[in-house]
């Protein structure tokens, strides 16, 4: 059997949002009994298969790299955060539902991976305001995935969702919210899986496919 063809996909957010929760029930198709804090990355695999059902369906592995998830930390952390970044090729940037620093802060999160700047300005100001240009000619697939969604009350749920919803926009992402300790909010079928199944799509696309379809290595 021919070896499965790859992708790098980042795994990018606070610590403490629950990245190791969520890359494990993404992996192992179970809730992690007992998180830690991971230090580095620690690096998981899931098995996709792109266009699924249609007659261009094949395999793919696609790497999880989940990257320790310190914000403010000294240029030398982050300068070793940087060999991670290498050769990617799409980004899950995770935040917590119930913590709103951690969603102004993938704003720098994506900017650190992408390399545009190291410090970037205009993004945790008070009002929210920042430059949405730093991401228009953005090629890296992106999605948002909000966690702990069970933590927030009914009465705060529609305001929350509606805040993040803006947040995926910024992004041109799509959103995914979910529980990373109730595995139906991935179920096969469910709204959330169709929308994980086509950014891996967009990935491995983005990887391997022109648009005429002709195979190439982009990343390479």
């Amino acid at each position: 059997m021919a070896a499965l063809e790859r992708v790098k996909v980042l795994v990018l957010g606070d610590s403490g949002v629950g990245k190791s929760s969520l890359v494990h029930l993404l992996c192992q198709n179970q809730v992690l009994g007992n998180p830690s804090w991971t230090v580095g990355c620690s690096v998981d695999v899931r098995i996709h298969d792109y266009k699924e059902g249609t007659p261009e369906e094949k395999t793919y592995y696609i790497e999880l790299w989940d990257v320790g998830g310190s914000v403010g930390s000294a240029t030398s952390v982050k300068s070793t955060r940087a060999v991670f970044y290498n050769l990617l090729n799409g980004i899950i940037l995770v935040h917590d539902l119930t913590n709103k620093k951690s969603s102004q802060n993938l704003y720098r999160w994506s900017l650190e991976a992408l390399n545009r700047d190291v410090a970037p300005t205009g993004v945790l100001v008070t009002n929210g305001d920042y430059d949405r240009d730093q991401f228009a000619d953005n090629q890296i697939p992106l999605l948002v995935i909000g966690t702990k969604l069970d933590q927030i009350p009914e009465t705060k749920r529609n305001e929350v969702l509606t805040r993040t919803a803006f947040l995926a926009e910024d992004f041109n992402a799509e959103e995914i919210n979910l529980d990373c300790t109730n595995p139906r909010y991935l179920a096969a079928g469910s709204s959330n899986a169709v929308k994980l199944s086509r950014f891996f799509d967009k990935v491995i696309e983005k990887r391997y496919f022109l648009r005429d379809g002709n195979q190439v290595c982009l990343f390479s």
